[in-house]
């Protein structure tokens, strides 16, 4: 898929503006209750950017295969029912169903919700199946962000620093010694890229490039956000064209009342930041697949990668590097720690 281009704010549809929510808030799209298309174009290319090929009858098939499984789930459990029109419907039709209102709307919603979750589930398990090793994986999903912030750098888009990596084993036992209720499950952070921005104006655009070329906003992992940098609410209504949006967003308003907090002892309380983690759809290679044991055959083609993403404007950036909130900082503080607790056990404070 070729990466879209940078929308400006002035361009933003409900549908961004609620992307980009869920994304800062770090909520569930199960949570929802209606989406935001307004054009056929729009759920074709939210497809696109989950490695989907309607063109594809294979991709096709898998979407389809997903569809009646939803809608199989729902009428076992619940007896929920889908009238005909709407089981009938293909995917691009469905997100524009979960679109509109009635009884139809919501039906569609339904059925997407569970088609998200059974992707998930399915795509979790191909992962393990596949004779593949992490460091195999980290490599597919380092090659689609790096070529989506490619084209991004190439166009000159508002981003002055881009940095991608992999935390070392070095640093993985720390992080797993510095934090006693943590296992390495947990980490999130094995892959991480960071975006610096020319200016705040400029995080929701990249934001909302990041969403339509890498991590659709449903893909968001719930609860591991932290939005230390903008107030939702005052950012948009300080901007005209968004402020028009902040009505017909679905969600009560004072969901993010405040900023959120940091839930990290090491990390100072003057740090800012956007930050993020989602599941990074990632097409497994044909070679790979082909290689694969039978009971691949039905999983689809698609894996998701977990990835930490850091999102931050350049005078921020250079105002945590100044202080107690720098790297650095941060690191020192932590080795301290691991050393207190490897030698007397427990933390000290930091």
């Amino acid at each position: 898929m070729a990466a879209p281009q940078l929308r400006k704010l002035s361009d933003f549809t409900l549908a961004d503006l609620e992307g980009i929510r869920v994304l800062l808030r770090g909520g569930s799209v199960v949570d929802w209750h209606r989406l935001n298309f307004i054009e056929e174009i729009e759920a074709r290319d939210f497809v696109s950017a989950h490695e989907v090929d309607l063109d594809d009858p294979q991709d096709q098939a898998r979407v389809d295969q997903m569809k009646e499984a939803a809608i199989d789930y729902l009428r076992r459990h619940f007896d929920f029912p889908v009238p005909k029109p709407v089981a009938k419907r293909d995917v691009v039709g469905l997100l524009m169903l979960a679109s509109s209102k009635g009884h139809r709307q919501i039906c569609a919603c339904a059925i997407l919700k569970v088609m998200h979750i059974i992707h998930h589930l399915e795509a979790r398990e191909l992962m393990f199946l596949l004779p593949v090793s992490d460091e195999e994986i980290f490599h597919l999903v380092e090659h689609k962000v790096y070529q989506v912030m490619g084209v991004a750098l190439a166009n000159d888009f508002p981003i002055l620093e881009f940095i991608g990596g992999r935390k070392n084993k070095d640093s993985l036992y720390t992080k797993l010694l510095s934090k006693p209720d943590v296992s390495a499950v947990q980490i999130y952070d094995k892959v991480r890229f960071r975006i610096v921005t020319r200016s705040a104006s400029d995080i929701f655009p990249v934001l909302n490039y990041l969403q339509r070329s890498v991590v659709p906003f449903n893909f968001i992992i719930p609860g591991q956000s932290i939005n230390t940098l903008l107030r939702f609410h005052e950012y948009c209504r300080s901007e005209p064209s968004l402020g028009k949006l902040v009505p017909l967003l679905q969600l009560p308003l004072d969901i993010e009342d405040g900023l959120s907090s940091i839930d990290n002892r090491f990390t100072a309380p003057s740090y800012r930041v956007v930050h993020f983690v989602a599941d990074v759809p990632v097409r497994v290679p044909q070679r790979v697949l082909d290689a694969s044991p039978p009971a691949t055959a039905n999983l689809g083609r698609i894996i998701f990668v977990q990835a930490e993403f850091q999102v931050i404007d350049r005078v921020t950036d250079q105002t945590n590097e100044s202080g107690d909130a720098s790297h650095a900082n941060y690191k020192e503080r932590q080795k301290l720690a691991v050393m207190h607790r490897l030698k007397v056990g427990g933390f000290s404070k930091p």
